[in-house]
């Protein structure tokens, strides 16, 4: 077995609904029709699209962490 991820411990469980808030936002500004609350099932998407997901997330919390470190004034991307 691969010495990754152990469990799926979260380090801010309050973070959760926030990532969830975020992860359903980027998929209505690309198009995706994904319905919040329909208990995380993406069967129906491809795997570009869950892929194109996680990838808008990350740039946009690698962006709000860049602007923390910075100092600078907090700015929606």
């Amino acid at each position: 077995m691969a010495q990754g991820q152990q469990g799926k411990a979260q380090l801010v469980p309050a973070a959760h609904q926030a990532l969830d808030n975020l992860k359903y936002e980027i998929a209505a500004e690309i198009g995706l029709p994904v319905k919040q609350g329909s208990e995380d099932y993406w069967g129906e998407l491809t795997s570009r699209d869950c892929g194109a997901v996680g990838g808008n997330m990350v740039r946009r919390m690698i962006a709000f962490a860049e602007q923390h470190l910075a100092g600078a004034p907090q700015a929606t991307v």
